[in-house]
């Protein structure tokens, strides 16, 4: 059951990069998030959805151009924590990101993400 719930909670905030309009974030977010998430990000911690929505509307004015954001593995959820492939992409195909988030449920949503971009070298 918690691994449904982490999945839905991860596709509702996938989906949120990926919405039509900048209005729709908050929305699908409030799905995703509980009001006092905590987001480790690459530009460090910060806390609340209203954080969490800055994010990601920098993320779809990148200047590399618009993009979009796929689950690019299957959800583990041993438990309340759960982690995830993620990949995003540019509409034109020439830029792609990729990493995995940890996040830590709560009720069937998200209080703690912590994203991990980029691939891990090799030991």
């Amino acid at each position: 059951m918690q691994e449904e719930a982490g999945q839905a909670a991860i596709d509702a905030f996938i989906s949120a990069f990926n919405a039509s309009s900048d209005a729709y974030v908050t929305e699908l977010l409030s799905q995703a998030l509980t009001p006092d998430v905590v987001f480790w990000g690459p530009l460090g911690r910060s806390g609340g959805v209203e954080a969490v929505e800055r994010f990601i509307i920098e993320m779809r004015g990148h200047p590399a151009g618009p993009g979009t954001m796929t689950r690019s593995s299957a959800v583990d959820a041993p438990g309340e924590w759960a982690r995830y492939r993620w990949t995003y992409r540019t509409t034109d195909g020439t830029h792609e990101l990729t990493g995995t988030d940890v996040v830590h449920l709560r009720d069937g949503r998200i209080d703690r993400m912590i994203v991990f971009a980029g691939e891990l070298p090799t030991g």
